[in-house]
């Protein structure tokens, strides 16, 4: 019977058929946004791990320029999360009001504000593609071959940055399986064009590492397209009407107040990567491919952790709009609960299996070895993270995105990269020495959120 049940709940999770967060089973209003998260989330990871077997079949220089370019183009995820962010805090909290006119206009106005930022980041990124791979270390065999591949993934950032932002948009209203369906046609797009624009079909050629680039851009394009037909047709509780196409300035500059918040956080996060994969380019093509092929193994777990992270957000943001802040932590503790569950199973599954999950996408003996080791150390905190990522979930559905941002300033830049630099450089543990400050750095940043949170005080943040 209880897997009956159960059987049933994931159906209608898949479906979307739960529209009240605000009233009855905090564990159920639970399952039924973290279900089509988890599953939005394990498509964006699998997208990476895709990505990355097939751009490793064309060598280590290959690898690397994917690595040094995501480094970068995590400043434009960055900016999209911080946009995201607002769009889930705002429009959850309007949902929670009844005020569904409310959000759907606030859903335009982050919508075009997305769009501008982008279009400056499109032209700078083209114009000075090959400047970014150069300023990350890259050597002249990676310059090479791997510029024309940074250019087009910033050329055609639009796409991720309207990805995040509607889906932010969709999860903030509960609408959990629209964003899911989104990524999974997206990546889905772009599982199936790698290999054909990678190496070619028939005879048609090839296109290498740029056509890794295009079957990014093609995909995500796509599930954009997506998205916007179904905030148009009003299928989900956000409809954009004509009403709704309309600049408010008091909504532009609350969306902004917190965005720039997000921002902050992230680009404050990224470019502590930023730093730490220069140090690791430091060490040779090697290490760094190895550093890149454990990084994106680690997302394909965390991406999902981070999408069970999602339904605190919008559980907290709607239950604040509803006046109920007692509800709202309660949703906290039981995400984190589940989060520790998940990510303390993987770590155990890392330690003892890492190498066989970094040899699948590099048969280089000294990737792999380079590789596993960053999955082992990376998994020692995995505890930590769990409930670290659900923390600062809960900050950002309850508008605060200031709070994270101070303390990934104090963890990840004042501790992390001073540290990082003095293991690996002048202590000569080399990318070792990046790999353990990175399990340390983020477990101690997960300790301090916790204690900032019990405070309470973002209980009472106005959206």
């Amino acid at each position: 019977m209880r897997i009956t049940k159960l059987l049933y709940h994931f159906r209608h999770a898949l479906q979307g058929d739960y529209d009240n967060y605000t009233a009855g089973s905090i564990r159920q209003a639970i399952f039924y946004l973290a279900v089509p998260m988890i599953l939005e989330m394990i498509m964006e990871s699998l997208f990476a791990i895709v990505d990355i077997f097939f751009v490793g079949k064309l060598g280590v220089n290959a690898v690397a320029t994917v690595g040094l370019t995501e480094s970068v183009v995590t400043i434009v995820y960055s900016i999209g999360v911080g946009f995201s962010m607002a769009a889930t805090a705002v429009i959850s909290r309007r949902v929670g009001e009844k005020r569904l006119d409310k959000a759907a206009a606030a859903a335009f106005q982050v919508i075009v504000l997305g769009a501008i930022f982008s279009l400056t980041i499109s032209i700078s990124g083209y114009i000075y593609g090959g400047t970014v791979l150069e300023l990350m270390g890259a050597s002249p065999a990676v310059l090479s071959e791997g510029t024309r591949y940074t250019q087009i993934i910033f050329a055609g950032n639009i796409s991720i940055m309207l990805l995040f932002i509607i889906n932010g948009a969709f999860r903030g209203a509960g609408n959990a399986a629209i964003a899911m369906r989104t990524l999974w046609l997206a990546n889905g797009i772009n599982i199936v064009l790698d290999p054909l624009l990678i190496f070619g079909i028939g005879n048609i050629p090839g296109m290498g590492i740029e056509g890794a680039a295009w079957a990014t851009t093609i995909g995500r394009s796509i599930g954009v397209l997506f998205q916007l037909y179904h905030l148009v047709k009003g299928s989900t509780r956000i409809n954009i009407t004509a009403q709704a196409v309309k600049l408010r300035w008091n909504t532009v500059k609350n969306i902004i107040k917190i965005s720039s918040g997000g921002m902050g956080q992230f680009l404050i996060d990224s470019a502590s990567w930023i730093f730490l994969t220069r140090i690791v380019s430091e060490f040779g093509s090697v290490a760094l491919a190895g550093y890149t092929i454990a990084f994106r193994v680690v997302m394909f777990t965390l991406l999902p952790a981070w999408g069970l992270s999602n339904a605190a957000a919008t559980m907290v943001g709607q239950n604040l709009g509803a006046k109920l802040p007692e509800r709202a932590e309660k949703s906290v503790w039981y995400t984190a609960r589940y989060n520790v569950y998940f990510l303390g199973f993987v770590s155990v599954l890392f330690l003892f299996t890492a190498d066989i999950f970094v040899s699948w996408f590099s048969a280089d003996e000294a990737v792999v070895a380079a590789g596993a080791t960053a999955l082992k150390i990376f998994c020692l905190g995995y505890i930590f993270f769990a409930f670290g990522m659900v923390i600062v979930q809960a900050f950002n559905g309850a508008g605060d995105t200031r709070t994270p941002t101070i303390i990934n300033l104090g963890v990840l830049w004042v501790f992390q990269l001073p540290l990082s630099y003095l293991l690996a450089i002048q202590y000569n543990l080399g990318e070792m020495g990046v790999f353990i400050t990175i399990a340390i750095s983020h477990s101690l940043h997960a300790l301090v959120s916790l204690w900032v949170f019990r405070k309470g005080k973002w209980k009472n943040m106005k959206v």
